[in-house]
């Protein structure tokens, strides 16, 4: 007999001491949604203190449309007293492409540059519905260009450079890598690390599927964000939507940099995660793969939890191979 899903027992003691968050089974429009969303994302994130000793500066830079996009790099001292160039990573925020900022994500930022040693750029791209696709994924890659092209400026190894981002951004981050891979950025990207990335607009569960009690971010939630990106195309098998914008619909993964892919078995990415990471895996291109199971979308709020610690420490792990 198949096992039931549950969530892991200690995520589920992690959350029940958290104040509840009220949220409607469906959202009036768009806006209603990033409200929610970037309040809740908020709250998660600045449950942690921010580390000491991390400065952000801001640089700004032209995307591929011209639009000047802001960019903030988070650094410490020991980083910027090194005399030899090092890595860096430029990071896309999640929000489902249509809410949230760097702002938002400072804290979380700042965590990963004090724990790994390493310079982080955060694009503030642009949003969907008002800066529909491919605003965001340009605004991803032009940062990613920016950086590439002043990185002696910036003492910055240009052959040591990831992207990086979380659910939304994680997908942004993907679409960056195969325009860099396509527009021939040289030195080539080092690595794509992905985070529960949102990559598919075509992913839906079936009606009454076991999975959709779990979901924080829902089949709803999904539909209506990527319909704010792609408009009237999000979804639809034979759409001509483009693989920046939504890389699950990539048929080419060759000569793709290496890549991490992480997703709890309870998110609604988790079939289009895997079959990513699976099918760039095919192409004998390095990946590292990890499905958590009891684990929904954002686990980092049960950050105590033993297998949350596990998630974070290979996330880690893997941003110091750069």
């Amino acid at each position: 007999m198949a096992a039931a899903l549950s969530y892991d027992p200690e995520y589920l003691a992690a959350v029940s001491v958290l104040p509840p968050t009220e949220r409607p089974d469906t959202f009036a429009d768009v806006f209603e949604l990033r409200n929610f969303t970037e309040a809740a994302l908020y709250n998660i994130i600045h449950m942690l203190p921010t580390p000491a000793g991390i400065t952000e500066t801001k640089f700004q830079y032209k995307s591929l449309d011209n639009t000047t996009v802001n960019l903030y790099r988070f650094t410490n001292k020991e980083i910027t007293d090194a005399t030899k160039p090092g890595p860096a990573v430029v990071f896309a925020h999640g929000g489902g492409g249509i809410s949230c900022s760097v702002e938002v994500y400072a804290p979380q930022i700042a965590r990963y540059v004090a724990d790994t040693g390493i310079t982080f750029f955060a694009v503030d791209y642009r949003l969907a519905p008002e800066d529909p696709a491919p605003a965001a994924v340009d605004d991803v890659f032009a940062g990613l260009k920016y950086i590439s092209s002043h990185a002696s400026e910036l003492n910055i190894d240009p052959k040591r450079i990831a992207v990086m981002g979380d659910s939304a951004g994680g997908g942004l981050a993907a679409g960056a890598a195969l325009m860099a891979r396509d527009k021939g950025l040289n030195p080539p990207l080092a690595k794509q690390i992905l985070v529960y990335p949102m990559l598919d607009d075509r992913t839906k569960l079936p009606k009454g599927s076991p999975l959709e009690p779990f979901l924080i971010w829902k089949t709803g939630d999904n539909k209506q964000a990527w319909a704010a990106i792609l408009g009237d195309e999000a979804g639809k098998e034979d759409a001509n939507v483009s693989i920046y914008s939504a890389p699950g619909r990539a048929k080419d993964l060759r000569d793709l940099p290496s890549t991490y892919v992480e997703v709890g078995g309870l998110d609604l990415f988790r079939a289009e995660d895997l079959s990513y990471a699976s099918r760039i895996a095919a192409e004998d291109i390095e990946v590292e793969l990890h499905l958590w199971p009891g684990l929904p979308h954002v686990y980092e709020v049960a950050s105590e939890a033993t297998i949350v610690k596990k998630a974070l420490d290979a996330r880690l792990r893997a941003l110091k191979t750069l």
